[in-house]
């Protein structure tokens, strides 16, 4: 991965998406649209998850 793309603040696109027109677009379009956005909630799930798996071993090491 490009380390100038992970270092950048996070690019929330999401108000421009909920505000666009989806009259406009093809099906097409759409179900690419739906796809890109179910494999973007699938890579966000997987990264709580990791961070929650984390979070539990800190506090497992921290515990006194």
């Amino acid at each position: 991965m490009d380390e100038a793309v992970s270092s950048e603040k996070p690019d929330m696109t999401l108000g421009y998406l909920a505000k666009q027109d989806l009259y406009d677009l093809s099906v097409t379009d759409l179900e690419d649209r739906i796809g890109a956005l179910k494999s973007e909630i699938t890579r966000c799930e997987k990264a709580l998850g990791d961070r929650g798996s984390s979070k539990s071993e800190a506090d497992k090491l921290f515990k006194f």
